[in-house]
């Protein structure tokens, strides 16, 4: 197969032509890779098992991880889902569409092989424009996990789809960068109490002020088992991963440095590739020969836009070993931790 890729711009006129192939591509059952604000997406038709089975597939992903099913209208909710409850309306009311997924009882319209065999799926209308145009022109219900390989950083560009997925899905469609750069935040609405299961833009104290109380699932900092199945997308599979060792140093900066620089001179010494993952202002403290600034810790949004495109560049190097600084873990920084934490395999040293 080979993969086509076309640009869009997110003007209607201009994309015509490009959005009327990609949706007749998802009616035939086939695969598009699309951007979103997030992440770029891998979309397939969601209420077609073959589809879903074509995604799971081309990733590599384990059939048991749920896809995300991506809406361009509120309307479409009552389709797919049991029941709306009070809390998905108050959410939507504020973060639809954007990068939010609320978690729902699935009715019998959505198959098993898009919800992973689960009873629940996972929904999210993503506010960019080429997004809500592509499902408009898909049919209105798109699968749409993360456009990379399992296990691998998420896609921030059309090259790093076509970098994992080149000869597996039929189109990418080029929409540039993404703004966020972190996959959306998971909440799931069907117990009693709220439960966030995956951190993103959307943060912890932004559901609160809007739900009251929302609990958070430990699997965020610990991870699941492989006995556990996952309720929601990411949440039991080791993520995000570069191909090098990585490593997380937390405590004081200064400690910190001295700690990643006696690693790092130790990994050369014994011949091996090393990297380092830091902010902006702390770049000059680290003697290694590659030093990967991934933005200013003032800025947890750049840093966040920017974190998987640096994973990458670490695998663009062929560092055998990575080590990353740990960054403030509120609000998005969370989010950052999360996914750095998940990429390290949870490997973290503490200097304090």
């Amino acid at each position: 197969m080979q993969t086509e890729v076309i640009r869009v711009t997110g003007n209607k006129e201009n994309d015509r032509e490009a959005m009327a192939k990609a949706g007749r591509i998802i009616r035939k059952g086939g695969l598009v890779a699309i951007p979103t604000e997030t992440v770029y997406g891998l979309a397939g038709d969601a209420l077609n098992p073959v589809s879903a089975s074509k995604i799971y597939r081309a990733k590599g992903r384990p059939s048991d991880n749920p896809l995300i099913v991506h809406i361009a209208k509120r309307e479409a909710l009552k389709e797919i889902v049991r029941e709306i409850p009070d809390a998905a309306v108050l959410l939507a009311d504020r973060f639809w569409p954007g990068p939010l997924t609320m978690i729902f009882r699935k009715n019998e319209k959505v198959p098993y092989e898009t919800t992973g065999g689960l009873e629940t799926v996972a929904v999210r209308m993503p506010s960019h424009p080429v997004s809500l145009e592509f499902i408009r022109a898909a049919g209105g219900f798109i699968a749409a996990p993360s456009a990379n390989r399992s296990g691998r950083p998420s896609c921030t560009t059309a090259a790093h789809v076509k970098e994992d997925l080149d000869g597996k899905i039929e189109l990418i469609l080029d929409g540039g960068p993404v703004g966020i750069g972190l996959e959306s935040t998971i909440i799931d609405l069907t117990e009693k109490t709220p439960c966030l299961l995956r951190p993103g833009y959307i943060d912890l104290k932004m559901l609160r002020e809007i739900l009251g109380e929302v609990a958070v699932d430990p699997a965020i900092e610990v991870g699941l088992s492989q006995e556990v199945h996952p309720k929601a997308p990411g949440m039991k599979y080791r993520h995000y991963a570069p191909k090098g060792e990585l490593t997380i140093v937390k405590g004081a900066p200064e400690k910190v440095a001295a700690c990643i620089n006696g690693l790092t001179q130790r990994d050369e010494e014994a011949g091996k590739r090393a990297a380092v993952i830091t902010s902006t202002e702390n770049a000059g403290r680290y003697h290694c020969s590659i030093v990967f600034p991934v933005g200013s810790e003032k800025d947890e949004e750049e840093i966040a836009r920017n974190l998987f495109s640096v994973l990458r560049r670490a695998d663009e190097v062929k560092a055998d070993v990575i080590y990353s600084e740990a960054f403030n873990d509120t609000g998005i920084g969370m989010a950052i931790m999360n996914r750095l934490g998940k990429a390290a395999g949870h490997k973290i040293i503490e200097t304090d």
